[in-house]
Protein backbone atom coordinates (compact mmCIF):
# COMPACT_ATOMS: atom_id res chain seq x y z
CA UNK A 1 0.00 0.00 0.00
CA UNK A 2 1.01 3.55 -1.00
CA UNK A 3 2.43 5.92 1.77
CA UNK A 4 -0.20 8.05 0.83
CA UNK A 5 -2.75 5.57 1.68
CA UNK A 6 -1.87 4.35 4.64
CA UNK A 7 -1.77 7.74 5.89
CA UNK A 8 -5.66 8.03 5.71
CA UNK A 9 -5.76 4.80 7.57
CA UNK A 10 -3.57 5.74 10.98
CA UNK A 11 -5.44 4.62 13.57
CA UNK A 12 -5.06 5.65 17.21
CA UNK A 13 -7.34 3.67 19.83
CA UNK A 14 -7.62 5.29 23.20
CA UNK A 15 -9.00 3.75 26.15
CA UNK A 16 -9.20 4.18 30.16
CA UNK A 17 -8.12 3.11 33.35
CA UNK A 18 -8.24 5.54 35.41
CA UNK A 19 -6.23 3.50 38.39
CA UNK A 20 -4.61 5.72 40.79
CA UNK A 21 -2.78 3.56 43.79
CA UNK A 22 -1.39 6.09 45.81
CA UNK A 23 2.69 5.24 47.02
CA UNK A 24 1.30 4.52 50.49
CA UNK A 25 -0.63 1.32 49.58
CA UNK A 26 2.35 0.11 47.84
CA UNK A 27 5.05 0.68 50.74
CA UNK A 28 2.78 -1.50 52.45
CA UNK A 29 2.85 -3.89 50.41
CA UNK A 30 6.84 -3.65 49.91
CA UNK A 31 9.28 -6.20 50.83
CA UNK A 32 6.24 -9.04 52.34
CA UNK A 33 5.36 -12.06 50.59
CA UNK A 34 2.81 -11.92 48.18
CA UNK A 35 1.04 -15.19 46.80
CA UNK A 36 -0.49 -15.65 43.03
CA UNK A 37 -1.92 -18.46 41.50
CA UNK A 38 -3.00 -18.09 37.72
CA UNK A 39 -6.45 -20.22 38.06
CA UNK A 40 -6.71 -21.12 34.42
CA UNK A 41 -3.26 -21.46 32.81
CA UNK A 42 -3.41 -20.66 28.58
CA UNK A 43 -2.47 -22.82 26.05
CA UNK A 44 0.77 -22.68 24.27
CA UNK A 45 2.08 -24.18 21.00
CA UNK A 46 5.57 -25.09 20.11
CA UNK A 47 6.24 -23.00 17.13
CA UNK A 48 8.76 -24.00 13.89
CA UNK A 49 10.47 -20.56 13.09
CA UNK A 50 10.84 -19.43 9.41
CA UNK A 51 13.98 -20.50 7.83
CA UNK A 52 14.18 -17.52 5.11
CA UNK A 53 17.06 -14.62 5.36
CA UNK A 54 15.20 -11.84 4.25
CA UNK A 55 13.65 -9.27 6.56
CA UNK A 56 11.24 -7.27 5.21
CA UNK A 57 9.10 -6.13 9.02
CA UNK A 58 10.28 -5.67 12.21
CA UNK A 59 8.09 -5.93 15.25
CA UNK A 60 9.69 -4.18 18.51
CA UNK A 61 8.04 -5.26 21.99
CA UNK A 62 8.53 -3.58 24.81
CA UNK A 63 7.38 -4.77 28.25
CA UNK A 64 7.69 -1.48 30.08
CA UNK A 65 9.26 -2.32 33.66
CA UNK A 66 9.94 -6.36 33.19
CA UNK A 67 12.87 -8.73 33.62
CA UNK A 68 13.81 -12.22 33.70
CA UNK A 69 12.42 -12.42 37.25
CA UNK A 70 8.88 -10.87 36.08
CA UNK A 71 9.29 -13.69 32.84
CA UNK A 72 10.20 -16.26 34.99
CA UNK A 73 7.13 -16.25 37.49
CA UNK A 74 4.93 -15.82 34.84
CA UNK A 75 6.47 -18.60 33.56
CA UNK A 76 6.04 -20.42 36.63
CA UNK A 77 2.38 -19.68 37.13
CA UNK A 78 1.23 -20.61 34.01
CA UNK A 79 2.94 -24.19 34.68
CA UNK A 80 6.02 -23.28 33.10
CA UNK A 81 4.71 -22.60 29.54
CA UNK A 82 4.98 -19.13 27.94
CA UNK A 83 4.75 -17.94 24.07
CA UNK A 84 8.25 -16.26 24.79
CA UNK A 85 9.89 -19.22 24.88
CA UNK A 86 9.83 -19.97 21.46
CA UNK A 87 12.40 -17.26 20.79
CA UNK A 88 15.21 -18.74 19.10
CA UNK A 89 17.83 -16.25 20.64
CA UNK A 90 18.36 -13.84 23.89
CA UNK A 91 20.18 -11.21 24.89
CA UNK A 92 20.77 -9.14 28.09
CA UNK A 93 20.77 -5.44 27.22
CA UNK A 94 22.27 -2.27 29.87
CA UNK A 95 20.11 0.52 30.70
CA UNK A 96 21.88 3.07 32.66
CA UNK A 97 21.19 6.32 30.81
CA UNK A 98 22.98 9.32 29.57
CA UNK A 99 23.73 11.27 33.63
CA UNK A 100 22.16 8.43 35.77
CA UNK A 101 22.63 4.83 36.63
CA UNK A 102 19.09 3.66 36.78
CA UNK A 103 17.00 5.07 33.51
CA UNK A 104 13.49 5.95 33.39
CA UNK A 105 11.29 5.05 30.32
CA UNK A 106 11.46 8.82 29.20
CA UNK A 107 15.04 8.03 28.66
CA UNK A 108 15.30 4.06 28.40
CA UNK A 109 12.58 4.16 25.63
CA UNK A 110 14.34 6.88 23.60
CA UNK A 111 17.66 4.41 23.43
CA UNK A 112 15.19 1.74 21.80
CA UNK A 113 13.84 4.30 19.40
CA UNK A 114 16.49 6.28 18.25
CA UNK A 115 20.38 4.58 19.30
CA UNK A 116 20.88 7.18 21.51
CA UNK A 117 21.58 7.61 25.27
CA UNK A 118 19.53 10.48 26.84
CA UNK A 119 18.87 11.71 30.21
CA UNK A 120 16.72 10.91 32.60
CA UNK A 121 13.00 11.61 31.79
CA UNK A 122 13.79 13.48 28.15
CA UNK A 123 11.44 11.93 25.56
CA UNK A 124 13.35 11.44 21.75
CA UNK A 125 15.82 14.27 22.01
CA UNK A 126 19.59 14.17 23.12
CA UNK A 127 21.30 15.30 26.34
CA UNK A 128 21.43 18.79 24.41
CA UNK A 129 17.52 18.34 23.63
CA UNK A 130 17.68 18.35 19.61
CA UNK A 131 15.39 16.23 18.34
CA UNK A 132 16.41 12.67 17.40
CA UNK A 133 14.94 10.14 14.50
CA UNK A 134 12.86 7.01 15.74
CA UNK A 135 13.03 3.85 13.71
CA UNK A 136 9.35 4.82 13.35
CA UNK A 137 10.57 8.19 11.17
CA UNK A 138 13.12 6.38 9.39
CA UNK A 139 11.34 3.90 8.48
CA UNK A 140 8.48 6.45 6.91
CA UNK A 141 11.11 8.07 5.01
CA UNK A 142 12.52 4.85 3.32
CA UNK A 143 8.73 3.66 2.05
CA UNK A 144 8.01 1.42 5.11
CA UNK A 145 5.06 1.72 6.70
CA UNK A 146 5.13 2.59 10.70
CA UNK A 147 3.37 1.98 13.89
CA UNK A 148 2.79 1.88 17.42
CA UNK A 149 0.33 0.18 19.91
CA UNK A 150 0.47 0.37 23.66
CA UNK A 151 -1.94 -0.07 26.80
CA UNK A 152 -1.09 3.62 28.28
CA UNK A 153 -1.56 7.30 27.37
CA UNK A 154 0.12 8.42 24.44
CA UNK A 155 2.37 11.38 26.61
CA UNK A 156 3.42 8.16 28.72
CA UNK A 157 7.15 8.26 27.52
CA UNK A 158 7.83 4.90 25.29
CA UNK A 159 4.83 5.99 22.51
CA UNK A 160 6.40 9.84 22.90
CA UNK A 161 9.84 8.16 22.46
CA UNK A 162 8.74 6.94 18.91
CA UNK A 163 6.59 9.83 18.02
CA UNK A 164 7.76 13.33 19.93
CA UNK A 165 10.49 15.21 21.25
CA UNK A 166 10.90 16.96 24.67
CA UNK A 167 13.34 17.65 27.24
CA UNK A 168 10.77 16.53 30.00
CA UNK A 169 8.01 13.76 29.88
CA UNK A 170 5.92 15.79 31.96
CA UNK A 171 4.93 18.62 29.38
CA UNK A 172 2.08 16.17 28.35
CA UNK A 173 0.17 18.53 26.78
CA UNK A 174 2.99 19.30 24.20
CA UNK A 175 4.00 15.85 23.67
CA UNK A 176 0.67 15.09 22.71
CA UNK A 177 0.38 17.73 20.30
CA UNK A 178 3.71 16.25 18.15
CA UNK A 179 1.64 13.41 16.98
CA UNK A 180 0.03 15.58 14.63
CA UNK A 181 3.21 16.00 12.85
CA UNK A 182 4.87 12.60 13.43
CA UNK A 183 3.77 10.72 10.16
CA UNK A 184 3.20 7.42 11.89
CA UNK A 185 0.70 5.84 10.15
CA UNK A 186 -1.25 3.32 12.90
CA UNK A 187 -1.24 4.49 16.78
CA UNK A 188 -3.54 2.59 18.93
CA UNK A 189 -3.07 3.63 22.60
CA UNK A 190 -4.52 5.86 25.32
CA UNK A 191 -5.15 9.79 26.53
CA UNK A 192 -7.56 11.42 24.60
CA UNK A 193 -8.22 14.12 27.14
CA UNK A 194 -5.67 16.06 25.57
CA UNK A 195 -6.37 15.84 22.04
CA UNK A 196 -9.59 18.03 22.93
CA UNK A 197 -10.54 20.57 24.98
CA UNK A 198 -7.02 21.82 25.88
CA UNK A 199 -5.87 24.63 27.25
CA UNK A 200 -4.38 26.30 24.02
CA UNK A 201 -7.71 25.94 22.53
CA UNK A 202 -6.46 23.13 19.60
CA UNK A 203 -8.57 19.99 18.85
CA UNK A 204 -5.97 17.62 17.60
CA UNK A 205 -8.35 15.01 16.36
CA UNK A 206 -9.47 17.63 14.15
CA UNK A 207 -6.24 18.85 13.17
CA UNK A 208 -5.06 14.98 12.37
CA UNK A 209 -8.24 14.47 10.12
CA UNK A 210 -7.24 17.43 8.28
CA UNK A 211 -3.95 15.66 7.56
CA UNK A 212 -5.51 12.74 5.89
CA UNK A 213 -5.76 10.70 9.19
CA UNK A 214 -9.19 8.64 10.03
CA UNK A 215 -10.42 9.57 13.80
CA UNK A 216 -12.33 6.78 15.17
CA UNK A 217 -13.45 6.63 18.82
CA UNK A 218 -14.06 3.38 19.43
CA UNK A 219 -12.42 -0.18 18.96
CA UNK A 220 -15.89 -1.24 17.04
CA UNK A 221 -15.17 1.45 15.03
CA UNK A 222 -11.36 0.84 14.28
CA UNK A 223 -12.38 -2.92 13.66
CA UNK A 224 -14.35 -1.82 10.81
CA UNK A 225 -12.03 0.55 8.97
CA UNK A 226 -8.53 1.34 8.27
CA UNK A 227 -7.50 4.07 10.97
CA UNK A 228 -6.36 7.34 14.48
CA UNK A 229 -8.96 5.92 17.03
CA UNK A 230 -9.60 7.58 20.03
CA UNK A 231 -11.69 6.57 22.95
CA UNK A 232 -11.22 7.12 26.55
CA UNK A 233 -8.84 9.34 28.49
CA UNK A 234 -6.21 8.01 30.20
CA UNK A 235 -4.41 4.79 29.90
CA UNK A 236 -6.85 1.08 28.64
CA UNK A 237 -8.29 -0.44 31.20
CA UNK A 238 -7.19 -3.32 33.72
CA UNK A 239 -5.89 -6.21 32.16
CA UNK A 240 -9.12 -8.54 32.85
CA UNK A 241 -11.32 -5.49 31.74
CA UNK A 242 -9.84 -5.25 28.04
CA UNK A 243 -9.68 -8.73 27.50
CA UNK A 244 -7.04 -9.33 24.73
CA UNK A 245 -7.13 -5.92 23.36
CA UNK A 246 -3.21 -5.51 22.68
CA UNK A 247 -3.70 -8.61 20.54
CA UNK A 248 -6.30 -6.90 18.68
CA UNK A 249 -4.85 -3.83 18.04
CA UNK A 250 -1.32 -5.21 17.29
CA UNK A 251 -2.84 -8.03 14.76
CA UNK A 252 -5.36 -4.37 12.98
CA UNK A 253 -2.17 -2.86 12.93
CA UNK A 254 0.03 -5.89 11.10
CA UNK A 255 -3.39 -5.95 8.81
CA UNK A 256 -3.40 -2.59 8.02
CA UNK A 257 0.86 -2.16 7.80
CA UNK A 258 0.83 -4.98 5.72
CA UNK A 259 -0.35 -3.98 2.77
CA UNK A 260 2.71 -2.15 2.24
CA UNK A 261 4.74 -3.71 -0.42
CA UNK A 262 8.56 -2.45 0.99
CA UNK A 263 7.12 -3.66 4.60
CA UNK A 264 6.87 -1.73 8.32
CA UNK A 265 8.01 -1.29 10.95
CA UNK A 266 5.70 -1.53 14.65
CA UNK A 267 6.23 -1.49 17.90
CA UNK A 268 3.93 -2.65 20.56
CA UNK A 269 4.26 -2.19 24.28
CA UNK A 270 2.68 -4.12 27.38
CA UNK A 271 2.74 -0.82 29.20
CA UNK A 272 1.31 -1.39 32.70
CA UNK A 273 3.95 -3.54 33.75
CA UNK A 274 5.81 -0.77 34.78
CA UNK A 275 2.27 0.60 36.61
CA UNK A 276 1.98 -2.50 38.99
CA UNK A 277 5.53 -2.73 39.56
CA UNK A 278 5.58 0.58 40.97
CA UNK A 279 2.66 -0.31 42.92
CA UNK A 280 4.00 -4.03 44.36
CA UNK A 281 1.12 -5.49 42.99
CA UNK A 282 1.42 -9.19 41.87
CA UNK A 283 -1.70 -10.11 41.14
CA UNK A 284 -1.81 -6.90 38.06
CA UNK A 285 1.36 -7.34 37.34
CA UNK A 286 1.11 -11.28 36.33
CA UNK A 287 -2.25 -10.78 34.71
CA UNK A 288 -0.45 -7.76 32.54
CA UNK A 289 2.52 -9.69 31.92
CA UNK A 290 0.35 -12.92 31.04
CA UNK A 291 -1.73 -10.35 28.24
CA UNK A 292 1.77 -9.35 26.57
CA UNK A 293 3.20 -13.03 26.42
CA UNK A 294 -0.37 -13.97 25.20
CA UNK A 295 -0.06 -10.83 22.04
CA UNK A 296 3.59 -12.15 21.73
CA UNK A 297 1.99 -15.65 20.77
CA UNK A 298 -0.73 -14.05 18.42
CA UNK A 299 2.18 -11.64 16.59
CA UNK A 300 4.68 -15.23 16.59
CA UNK A 301 2.50 -17.27 14.99
CA UNK A 302 1.69 -14.27 12.31
CA UNK A 303 5.70 -13.96 11.81
CA UNK A 304 6.09 -17.58 11.74
CA UNK A 305 3.68 -17.77 8.37
CA UNK A 306 4.85 -14.75 6.93
CA UNK A 307 8.68 -16.03 7.06
CA UNK A 308 9.91 -12.20 6.76
CA UNK A 309 8.79 -10.40 9.78
CA UNK A 310 11.56 -9.98 12.42
CA UNK A 311 9.97 -10.11 15.99
CA UNK A 312 12.16 -8.46 19.00
CA UNK A 313 10.84 -8.58 22.65
CA UNK A 314 12.78 -6.33 25.19
CA UNK A 315 12.41 -4.08 27.94
CA UNK A 316 13.36 -0.35 29.05
CA UNK A 317 14.28 -1.02 32.46
CA UNK A 318 12.99 -3.15 35.35
CA UNK A 319 10.50 -1.63 37.97
CA UNK A 320 9.90 -3.24 41.39
CA UNK A 321 13.26 -4.79 41.67
CA UNK A 322 11.09 -8.39 41.51
CA UNK A 323 12.14 -11.89 43.55
CA UNK A 324 11.04 -14.82 43.30
CA UNK A 325 11.47 -16.40 46.58
CA UNK A 326 9.14 -19.36 46.81
CA UNK A 327 6.27 -21.50 44.46
CA UNK A 328 5.13 -24.35 42.78
CA UNK A 329 5.17 -25.16 39.31
CA UNK A 330 1.89 -28.00 39.03
CA UNK A 331 -0.14 -25.80 41.22
CA UNK A 332 0.96 -22.67 39.30
CA UNK A 333 1.90 -20.73 42.51
CA UNK A 334 4.20 -17.96 42.96
CA UNK A 335 5.06 -16.52 46.05
CA UNK A 336 6.92 -13.00 45.51
CA UNK A 337 8.87 -10.04 46.90
CA UNK A 338 9.33 -6.14 45.94
CA UNK A 339 12.49 -4.33 47.16
CA UNK A 340 11.19 -0.81 45.59
CA UNK A 341 8.71 1.07 44.24
CA UNK A 342 10.76 2.62 41.28
CA UNK A 343 13.30 1.32 39.07
CA UNK A 344 16.37 -0.91 39.53
CA UNK A 345 19.16 -1.15 37.85
CA UNK A 346 19.69 -4.67 36.23
CA UNK A 347 20.00 -5.72 32.82
CA UNK A 348 17.01 -6.10 30.78
CA UNK A 349 16.34 -9.73 28.32
CA UNK A 350 16.15 -9.52 24.21
CA UNK A 351 14.63 -12.03 22.53
CA UNK A 352 14.41 -12.65 19.07
CA UNK A 353 12.54 -14.70 16.36
CA UNK A 354 12.83 -15.30 12.78
CA UNK A 355 15.24 -14.33 10.12
CA UNK A 356 18.04 -11.57 11.47
CA UNK A 357 17.13 -13.11 15.07
CA UNK A 358 20.84 -14.45 15.52
CA UNK A 359 22.07 -10.93 15.66
CA UNK A 360 20.20 -10.35 18.87
CA UNK A 361 22.66 -12.35 21.71
CA UNK A 362 25.08 -11.67 24.10
CA UNK A 363 25.51 -8.54 26.51
CA UNK A 364 25.06 -5.10 24.80
CA UNK A 365 23.98 -1.52 25.17
CA UNK A 366 20.12 -1.04 25.07
CA UNK A 367 20.99 1.55 21.70
CA UNK A 368 22.31 -1.37 19.84
CA UNK A 369 19.18 -2.86 19.84
CA UNK A 370 18.24 0.43 17.37
CA UNK A 371 21.13 0.20 15.38
CA UNK A 372 20.69 -3.73 14.56
CA UNK A 373 16.93 -2.81 13.77
CA UNK A 374 17.97 -0.15 11.62
CA UNK A 375 20.79 -2.19 9.71
CA UNK A 376 18.94 -5.09 9.30
CA UNK A 377 16.03 -2.74 7.51
CA UNK A 378 18.26 -1.07 6.02
CA UNK A 379 16.35 2.10 7.07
Amino acid sequence: MKRTTLSIITSLAILLSGMIVPEAAAQSRRDKEQTYVLEKPYEVKKLVPPTGKKIKNVILMIGDGMSLMHMYSAWTANRGKLWLDNSQYTGLSKTYCANRLITDSGAGGTALATGHKTNYHMVGVDPAGKPLESLATLANKKGLSSGIAVTCRLWDATPADFCCHNTDRDAEAEIVADYVNCGVDYVFGGGSKLFENRADGRDLFKELREKGYQTPRSWEELAKIQVFCVTDTVDTPLPAERGDLLARASMKAIDLLGQNPEGFFLMVEGSQLDDYGHFNDIDLLMQETHDFDRTIGRIFEWAAQDGETLVVVTADHETGGLTLVDGDLDEGRIVCKFSTGSHSGVMVPVYAFGPGAENFTGIFENTDIFWKIKKLLNL
